[in-house]
């Protein structure tokens, strides 16, 4: 019999749904896709030069596992002027994209058994990953009410004597929210008592909107610090998905353990790709500034167009690029006779009828709510959002 670990595990229902839209559209459909969940943006012009030049000056070899000691000490410092926090290259693990991070620090972290404690709505791999390293994964509801966030009240209801850690997602995916600095101690209080270790996973920090900031758990203090394993990359604030460099920040006991784990995994992440994130960190920061500016706009045009649909709702995203939707009030209603019971339903049905594609709340934890993405242009928007009206409008 072929694992049953790994035939627990569920495929991501994003890449799914993104998947199928890009099907459709090879075959000559006008598809909106709300569904991927990265950029639209080329990567900077100084990111791709650097790893030209990379190439020409032959830094196409290994490098270290944990990652070129350049790029290590560029993380540092950003840690240190973005966040208020003093790492040390060897605290330092570079991996194939910050997926990879997480994989690494649940397998550093779990024993069989081990509990983690997620906030739902969460993202897609979550639970997956902790069940990949023998872990179980502890959902922990919340509500609009609370803007979607843990609280220690919530945390101290589902401890056990078996839960080890707890995952902070902020900015959030797929619900935009950022926790304050307030939250968070809260938060570090109950896991400080309870010798708890929290995975922060901080890869939309670059993009928040308004006046709200981003604050690390790990800058609480030195005791909550050596407990977090700070999760990042370059991904979504540079627009280099593709180029799969993630890193991960802990005490040196963790960080050699993720070491270990990663040098009989995968080695070193890509050479070039290294190098061009040692430009994204070092170089010239406007390029973040530019994208961010036009994430707001999308953002607002959003927040605007699901005020007008009737009984749709959402809670108006803070950071990321995410809207995250109530559909429920929309549940047993009809389109051409055949009922909504879910927001699976309605996702496939707004894809089959508007060709509009989004993802489904129950990816997330959330089966009453649609993800959508505003990683698309203003102009794809306004016609999503226009044929997503016209779907609303005409249910029975």
């Amino acid at each position: 019999m072929l694992s049953r670990k790994v035939q627990s595990i569920s495929p991501s229902p994003t890449l799914v749904i993104d998947a199928k839209a890009k099907q459709m559209l090879r075959d000559g459909i006008d598809v909106v896709g709300f569904g991927a969940g990265e950029p639209d943006f080329e990567t900077p012009q100084h990111i791709k030069e650097a790893a030209v030049q990379a190439i020409a000056a032959g830094f196409t070899r290994y490098t270290p596992v944990a990652g070129a000691l350049e790029l290590r000490e560029a993380i540092c410092e950003k840690l240190h002027n973005d966040n208020q926090l003093q790492y040390q290259p060897q605290e330092i693990i570079v991996s194939n994209g910050a997926k990879h991070s997480l994989f690494n620090a649940l397998a550093a972290l779990l024993n069989p058994g081990d509990e983690v404690i997620i906030p739902a709505p969460y993202w897609v791999s979550y639970p997956e990953l902790v069940k990949l390293n023998d872990g179980v994964p502890v959902i922990a509801p919340t509500t609009a009410a609370e803007n979607f966030k843990l609280t220690a009240a919530t945390l101290a209801r589902l401890y056990t004597p078996r839960t080890k850690a707890v995952i902070l997602n902020s900015p959030n995916n797929p619900t935009g929210q950022v926790y304050t600095r307030r939250e968070l101690e809260a938060l570090a209080e109950f896991i400080l008592q309870h010798n708890l270790y929290v995975i922060a996973d901080e890869i939309y920090e670059k993009l928040i909107y308004d006046r709200q900031e981003h604050f690390s758990i790990a800058a609480l203090g030195p005791e909550i610090k050596a407990r977090t394993i700070v999760v990042n990359g370059v991904s979504k604030a540079y627009a280099m998905t593709g180029w799969r460099i993630g890193y991960a920040a802990a005490a040196a006991d963790i960080a050699a353990l993720m070491n270990s784990v990663q040098s009989h995994a995968t080695s070193n992440a890509n050479a070039i790709a290294q190098k061009a994130a040692t430009a994204a960190l070092r170089g010239p920061q406007d390029c973040v500034a530019e994208m961010k500016a036009a994430f707001a706009q999308r953002r607002n045009y959003m927040v605007q167009a699901v005020k007008q649909l009737p009984a749709l709702t959402c809670v108006e995203p803070q950071g990321a690029f995410y809207l995250f939707v109530d559909i429920s009030p929309l549940f047993g209603r009809t389109y051409r006779g055949q009922v909504i019971t879910g927001s699976v339903d309605f996702a496939a049905q707004l894809l089959e009828h508007a060709q509009v594609a989004v993802v489904p709340g129950t990816a997330f934890g959330a089966p009453d709510y649609l993800r959508f993405s505003y990683a698309l242009h203003l102009t794809q928007i306004e016609k999503g959002m226009a044929r997503l009206a016209q779907f609303v409008n005409n249910l029975e």
